[in-house]
């Protein structure tokens, strides 16, 4: 009995082990890393407060900030630089939740971590957080 807990402790650890590095990787990005803090008003850029929207803010980040809304109060923010040709002439184009590589062509799906879905790009796009101030104020940082 005591050797297969044994082999069940051995086993969730190296689990977790694997997991943990597997979460650190998904953040690590080529994307160079600037300061971002954009601060949108919902009532001005009120598109974001319709489920599956989205919108770039080209002066922020390395490439852009696409800004996209999941559902009202349930905000993700990525850098629009693909992660295939890193340059800040080759950003991804939204529609929605959709994003596409003006360069190579890679597509993203804009939800939770944006690994690319079509395309020679292989990482996911840089993620930035987003926290809701108020009904009417975003603020996406790193």
């Amino acid at each position: 009995m005591k050797l297969s807990s044994c082999l069940k402790v051995i086993l969730i650890f190296f689990v977790l082990h694997i997991s943990t590095h597997s979460c650190n990787d998904i953040q690590e990005s080529e994307v160079p890393d600037v300061p971002v803090n954009l601060i949108i008003n919902l009532v001005i850029d009120n598109e974001l407060t319709i489920s599956g929207n989205s919108k770039i803010y080209p002066y922020y980040g390395y490439g852009g900030v696409i800004v996209v809304c999941e559902t009202p109060g349930t905000y993700y923010a990525y850098d629009a630089t693909c992660t295939n040709e890193i340059s800040t002439g080759c950003t991804v184009n939204n529609s929605g939740i959709h994003g596409e590589c003006k360069c190579c062509k890679s597509e993203y799906v804009l939800l939770y971590t944006p690994y690319p879905v079509k395309g020679p790009a292989v990482a996911p796009l840089r993620q930035y957080n987003v926290v809701q101030i108020n009904n009417s104020t975003l603020r996406v940082y790193n």
